[in-house]
């Protein structure tokens, strides 16, 4: 059964809105209406359909990269414990550099193409998987190791047979902090260089005081950023129900009868 709760409160905040432009009067150039932004959607839908498929194509190749690489390297670590100490703080060092200072070197290394934007939402991406996936195989029961070494495992098959599954609902977490992110290197990509996607879209209306259409591609931006969140979320939930979920209902906290 569907929740009707985030519908309402979806309601609500547009009724607001609707409401704040009229009571205030502040210009349509400065905060459309709710009414605008909907003609705009369907009159402009052709326009921000092709745009929006270029920022979904970025995103997700993004997502794609990040998790691959992010989970290559928690795995790297947890196997080869060596890499710890030089590879942690190349990964912390990446994330204190702020993304706006790397995008336009992304831009200049590899083009105003798609490379550039999977490459910064990749950048963006990386480190909360990989550091919640190595948090998880750092915080396995110590007992059930003791015990997998006294049955003669070797290390490879304490990882991918014991650290691995105990370590899947931190990474199940980080996962779902990369899905929310995905969006934001694409974006950010797409404002410093691009000729095509929604960032695109969005400066090109804002330069031409097309700020209904703006506000359109925001929202087409926001409804593909939620969806993607729910059905990553979703997906997490069928594949580990014995773990704690954001948007599970409680029913989801059960595991499923055999």
């Amino acid at each position: 059964m569907i929740n009707p709760r985030p519908f309402v409160v979806v309601a609500g905040l547009l009724l607001l809105w609707q409401l704040f432009v009229w009571s205030s009067g502040v210009p349509k150039f400065l905060l459309p209406p709710p009414l605008a932004v909907l003609q705009a959607l369907v009159s402009e839908r052709a326009l921000l359909l092709d745009h929006a498929w270029i920022t979904l194509v970025e995103i997700l190749l993004g997502l794609l990269g990040g998790v691959l690489v992010g989970a290559g390297s928690a795995l790297a670590m947890a196997l080869l414990p060596a890499l710890q100490p030089w590879l942690l703080p190349l990964m912390i060092l990446g994330q204190t550099i702020p993304v706006f200072a790397l995008a336009p070197l992304l831009v200049l290394w590899f083009g105003y193409g798609l490379a550039s934007k999977v490459a910064m939402a990749v950048l963006i991406i990386y480190f909360p998987v990989a550091v919640a996936l190595y948090d998880g195989l750092a915080r396995t029961e110590p007992g059930w190791l003791e015990l997998a070494r006294t049955m003669g495992a070797n290390r490879l098959r304490m990882l991918w047979h014991l650290r691995l599954p105990a370590a899947l609902p931190s990474f199940a977490s980080g996962l779902r902090i990369a899905t929310a992110a995905a969006p934001i290197g694409a974006i950010i990509g797409e404002w410093v260089g691009a000729s095509a996607g929604l960032g695109y879209l969005m400066l090109q209306a804002n330069g031409r005081l097309q700020i209904a259409l703006m506000f359109a591609a925001l929202t087409l931006l926001l409804v593909m950023g939620l969806a993607l969140y729910v059905l990553v979320d979703r997906g997490l939930v069928w594949l580990m129900p014995w773990a704690p979920h954001s948007l599970a209902s409680p029913s989801a906290y059960q595991p499923r009868e055999t």
